[in-house]
């Protein structure tokens, strides 16, 4: 018994492991592809060259990202045949089919149209380049939908039955369209475009901080706060959906988010709690900060409820989340992360619509580029501790309801699982600082503008025009392609 609960404890931690390191590269390519399509597209409508350089120097950061994601996600792969083996068994018919829709659908597209993104600048026309370019961002957010409804059917598992233990599919779309998808894709996507346009925020606003090609970057920091004006608050809004999904799907869960113990009638006033300590072994929270009617109005609109919200002692404890403190704190932490992010946007909105963010005039918001700077690597943070509260919150069910995690994991002796979990310890430590080197020596190094420019006879003519509009105190388009 301690050795298979010894095997099931390091599996869980070696799939957290991977999960959580290969999260942050596609992340990125995800959002980052969606920017590369926008700022490439305003190359070709306005014939702004300031606009193909940015194209090129970003997708370099896109190319090492989608490098190092590929790497870091075979061992998340391989795991379910290796240390999960059970679990695929039981519902491969589905969940590997899934997967596989993600592998030869949308990888395959993002792989395929790659190579004329990085390669194909002076070898197929502009809007051939762009259709490629759209094609790349397509097949990364396609990959983002089949994992994101793979992952909601474990969460509410629909479209066939579970006989002896192995579920039959009785309806693919059922399955596919299951009552957590719709909602978690929206949320996952807010959340790497949202990301990504701060990680591109915040590089501008260091730039900006050293006076370094301030028009340049003045220009990719307008256009990422055109774009998280509206992301930004629909995030918000999405996750609140989300949130309401759980109450009604996944009590359990809910109670965990909240630290709740008792259940509120229905009828009654249910307060959010704001700060509190949970304390698993006695079922109490030592310290409990609430703020009176406020989890009514986010879960109903209203300070009273017409269902209860239920207490995690409705539930016995082999049958409820555990790690009640990092399912509460994940929860406000990625919370706190969201409304920081609307209002930095916010602030800037508002400092560039009295000032026009002038190329003059930059030096005088130095607290503004650190708020961006520091912004960064937040949405990283927020997409963790999302998926913390949306995994550890669903367990002891690695299929809510039908199937525990401890009956999904291969029977391995721990030793095994040990000597590879370290092993990925090794190999992903690796792969951060290589991406941390490199990612480092591009942004130190800075756009090339003097690459050549489909259209352009003299690339050092161009050189030259781009060199004098750095020096113009506004950012006005350049001369047009010939």
């Amino acid at each position: 018994m301690l050795e298979s609960l010894n095997t099931v404890v390091l599996s869980r931690w070696q799939f957290a492991l991977t999960a959580i390191f290969h999260m942050l590269w596609p992340v990125l390519t995800t959002g980052m592809g969606i920017y590369l399509v926008v700022i490439e597209g305003l190359w070709l409508k306005t014939k702004n060259l300031t606009y193909y350089h940015h194209a090129r120097f970003w997708s370099k950061l896109y190319i090492l990202n989608f490098g190092i994601g590929v790497a870091s996600g075979l061992p998340m792969a391989f795991q379910f045949g290796l240390n999960w083996a059970p679990f695929s068994l039981a519902v491969g018919d589905f969940f590997g089919t899934v997967l596989g829709f993600e592998g030869t659908m949308a990888f395959m597209l993002e792989a395929s149209f790659l190579g004329i993104m990085v390669f194909g600048w002076q070898r197929v026309p502009p809007l051939m380049h762009w259709v490629a370019t759209i094609c790349v961002a397509f097949g990364a957010n396609l990959s983002t939908f089949w994992i994101l409804s793979a992952n909601s059917w474990l969460q509410t598992p629909a479209g066939g039955v579970f006989v002896d233990g192995k579920f039959q599919v009785q309806d693919y779309f059922q399955a596919i369209a299951n009552p957590f998808m719709v909602n978690s894709f929206l949320h996952m996507f807010f959340a790497t475009l949202e990301t990504s346009l701060f990680v591109i925020g915040g590089i501008s606003a260091w730039y900006l901080l050293q006076n370094r090609l301030p028009n340049f970057f003045t220009k990719s920091l307008k256009v990422v706060l055109v774009m998280a004006l509206i992301v930004a608050p629909l995030q918000i809004f999405v996750g609140h959906l989300s949130a309401e999904q759980v109450y009604r799907y996944q009590p359990a869960k809910l109670a965990a988010m909240e630290a709740q113990w008792e259940t509120i009638p229905a009828g009654t006033s249910a307060s959010w709690s704001l700060i509190a300590i949970p304390d698993e072994a006695t079922q109490t929270n030592k310290v409990d900060v609430k703020i009176p009617g406020l989890l009514g109005y986010l879960l109903e609109l209203k300070p009273t409820l017409d269902s209860p919200v239920l207490g995690l002692k409705e539930w016995a404890p082999s049958d409820r989340p555990h790690l009640i403190g990092l399912i509460y704190y994940s929860f406000r932490t990625m919370i706190a992360i969201g409304l920081y992010l609307a209002a930095l946007v916010s602030v800037t909105v508002f400092i560039w619509w009295r000032t026009g963010l002038a190329g003059d005039r930059l030096g005088n918001y130095k607290w503004l580029w650190w708020g961006w700077i520091f912004a960064g690597p937040l949405g990283y943070i927020a997409v963790e501790a999302g998926w913390i509260v949306r995994c550890v919150g669903r367990q002891p069910w690695i299929v809510y309801g039908q199937m525990r995690t401890a009956e999904a994991a291969s029977a391995l002796p721990p030793q095994v699982v040990l000597f590879s979990l370290s092993g990925l310890v090794a190999l992903y430590t690796i792969f951060f600082f290589a991406a941390l080197f490199f990612g480092s020596r591009i942004i130190q190094k800075g756009p090339n503008v003097a690459l050549p420019v489909p259209g352009l006879r003299n690339a050092e003519e161009l050189e030259i025009r781009i060199k004098m509009a750095e020096h113009q105190p506004d950012s006005r388009p350049l001369e047009t392609q010939q």
